[in-house]
């Protein structure tokens, strides 16, 4: 692909909106931007939704442009309202710390970390005084503020907005200023806080920056994906997981899917879906999708892998060679649902109520005895394949079997 179709690709491709985007096209093929992506420790986990402007980032990475990262350490403090109708809580420094752990790892899968500048922006708003503050404050208005459909909607309902929501897109847009953005690039519910970049930026005697905005992905249960919501497909899933997880989605989240979640080019997008129209089964289609992305994250070899499991594990009814396995030493607690519960990362109660409505298996048996100590099993059998649901399956050993 070349630059020019590069380009198009960037502007196009899931893009809800360009400003000026001839003249953007323009400076991408012919100058050297400053690119500037914010992002908030809010959770600990990168999922494909959020993964969309760190495809785009590692576009314009591949053109030559300046990319700077900017780890909202201070702003993730404040909250970011955008796409919330409550009150976002305020975060201490230990959960964001917390949070950041591991990010990195998860961005270098996307991105060329060497041609990456990071910059947290504590460095400039832990100090900010309050004279910049006002300064920046007034540049907006309570109406302007309130004409933002989230704070309108809230607003109307009489629910409560605190004046620190309404700080946020001031923040973030002085982070465009400190930086000299000449791009910012962000989700769909960004909008807001893109714009407001522009505006402080003009204030301050700088050029307002460009601004894109992409759509958002929807999780596996037809919803935004959320952490909070559990319907998520995170890039650091086990290619067994990713490739699950894909299969789940709904059938007319496959076209949003290929577009945002692959690399696919659109016309074989297009010849997809369009053999769907035709007739052939989504599932099969879904098969390529699933292969793609974990294709994206690990490799061919990986992707294969993964889908042999899944084609056992759900078409022919059998159990996969290549599970995880894990001795049973490992479990503080060797009571069923505790190792349910601590091997598929759910809690204590909805292991306990997978187990009596009949959905966890041992060796292929039903089990719903829901305090069955796994120890004096495996004592007896020295294995256990153990399964929850269709998506889940662990083969835990004796000690003495490794």
């Amino acid at each position: 692909m070349n630059k020019s179709h590069i380009v198009q690709d960037i502007l196009t491709r899931g893009v809800t909106y360009s400003l000026e985007a001839d003249i953007l096209e323009k400076n991408l093929q012919e100058e050297v931007l400053t690119v500037k992506f914010g992002i908030d420790p809010t959770g600990p986990q990168i999922h494909l939704g959020r993964a969309i402007p760190f495809w785009k980032l590692r576009q314009l990475q591949d053109l030559g442009h300046h990319i700077i990262l900017i780890i909202g350490d201070f702003t993730a403090r404040i909250g970011d309202a955008s796409d919330k109708d409550t009150e976002r809580p305020m975060l201490s420094k230990e959960a964001i710390q917390h949070n950041l752990k591991g990010y990195f790892d998860q961005i270098s899968l996307i991105l060329d970390m060497s041609q990456l500048e990071i910059r947290y922006n504590s460095e400039w708003l832990d100090t900010l005084s309050f004279d910049i503050l006002s300064e920046i404050a007034d540049i907006f208005s309570v109406n302007e503020m309130l004409a933002r459909d989230n704070f309108y909607l809230r607003h109307q309902a009489h629910t409560r907005i605190s004046l620190r929501e309404f700080l946020y897109p001031l923040i973030q847009g002085y982070d465009s200023v400190m930086v000299k953005s000449d791009l910012e690039i962000g989700g769909n519910d960004q909008y807001f806080n893109l714009m407001a970049g522009r505006k402080v930026q003009k204030h301050f005697g700088q050029s307002p920056q460009h601004i894109l905005t992409f759509e958002l992905l929807r999780g596996i249960d037809g919803r935004k994906m959320s952490t909070s919501w559990g319907n998520g497909i995170y890039i650091t899933d086990t290619p067994n997981d990713m490739f699950t997880k894909v299969m789940k989605i709904q059938d007319d989240l496959l076209y949003d899917y290929f577009r945002l979640a692959t690399d696919i080019d659109m016309p074989q997008i297009e010849q997809y879906m369009n053999s769907i129209q035709d007739g052939v089964n989504p599932r099969d289609i879904k098969l390529i999708l699933a292969y793609s992305i974990v294709k994206r994250y690990y490799s061919d070899k990986e992707a294969e892998k993964a889908q042999t499991y899944f084609c056992e594990l759900f078409t022919k009814q059998s159990i996969p060679q290549d599970i995880p396995q894990i001795t049973i030493d490992q479990f503080p607690d060797t009571r069923l649902f505790a190792v349910i519960a601590q091997s598929f990362h759910i809690s204590n109660s909805e292991a306990k109520r997978a187990i009596q409505d009949g959905g966890v298996r041992l060796n292929q048996h039903i089990v719903k005895d829901i305090f069955l100590d796994l120890q004096s099993e495996i004592d007896q059998v020295q294995e256990l394949i153990i399964q929850k649901g269709k998506g889940h399956i662990l083969k835990i050993v004796s000690c003495n079997k490794i």
